[in-house]
């Protein structure tokens, strides 16, 4: 093709013998045009290209600051797996008795396979308190909390049971290691980490009044002291008694005086 672009011939037969192909007998203008337009679609075509791979090259960086950004809003949005359960499991009763430090009783227990520190909060520091106020639970285990609150007189003198009351206390749990000691500081230590359990409600009852809330109330209670009371006890020793410098009493010192007297008796004897 470039022999014929250079020197045509000037023979019409061999001109005839020597056409072009097919693809380049049309329109001179036509091939052009179509091959600028190709051109302009092959140049269009790299920088879509080189925009793509710049977009995926800075997705490519953010996306390791971006992924913790999503696990932390996919966690925030998956409901909360308790670890204890509550008995009552929405509400604290306590007697309705103006004037006095009433009590109140929770059952906590420990529902997952690991050791849970749990740590109440209230909106009323100053009249209520908790004993205990917190701890670590092994699983499987449970106790019983009771919660003190100091009931004011209600300012029209008139007895308000069942009444609605602002009080509110928190319970929180936090997944521990085993072994480790329980110290209020561990929940601001590993704020990420701390599950709100419940947020109970306060509600009275008329302490003249038989119901079954109170009469659970009073098991409960009946059952922390108990508790309490074995807590204080010191532990029974079941291992041998020690006295003086070390001398083990029982059998031992039996043997050991028999032992002598029979020395003795020898002794005597071979004199």
């Amino acid at each position: 093709m470039a022999i014929v672009d250079e020197k045509p011939p000037t023979d019409g037969k061999i001109w005839s013998l020597c056409r072009m192909p097919f693809w380049q007998s049309t329109n001179p203008s036509s091939s052009s045009s179509s091959s600028t337009q190709n051109i302009h679609h092959l140049s269009q075509n790299q920088q879509q290209q080189q925009q793509v791979s710049s977009v995926e090259g800075s997705n490519t960086t953010n996306s390791s600051s971006s992924t913790s950004t999503v696990s932390s809003v996919a966690r925030s949005l998956l409901p909360t797996r308790r670890r204890l359960r509550l008995d009552p499991s929405t509400k604290l009763y306590f007697p309705y008795e103006p004037g006095k430090q009433v009590k109140s009783a929770i059952k906590i227990k420990n529902t997952s396979k690991s050791h849970v520190a749990f740590k109440f909060q209230t909106t009323a520091p100053k009249s209520c308190f908790m004993r205990p106020p917190g701890g670590i639970l092994v699983p499987g285990e449970s106790i019983i909390a009771t919660v003190f609150k100091f009931v004011e007189h209600p300012e029209n003198n008139e007895k308000q049971v069942d009444q609605k009351s602002k009080v509110k206390f928190k319970i929180m749990s936090l997944k521990v290691k085993e072994g480790i000691e329980y110290v209020p500081e561990l929940f601001d230590e590993q704020k990420d980490q701390v599950a709100v359990e419940q947020i109970l409600r306060v509600v009275f009852l008329d302490a003249e009044r038989p119901s079954t809330a109170l009469d659970k109330l009073k098991r409960q209670l009946a059952e922390a002291e108990a508790a309490l009371e074995a807590r204080k006890k010191p532990p029974e020793d079941t291992g041998p008694r020690i006295v003086g410098e070390g001398l083990v009493i029982d059998e031992w010192k039996e043997r050991r005086e028999r032992y002598l007297a029979k020395q003795q008796v020898e002794g005597a004897d071979s004199v």
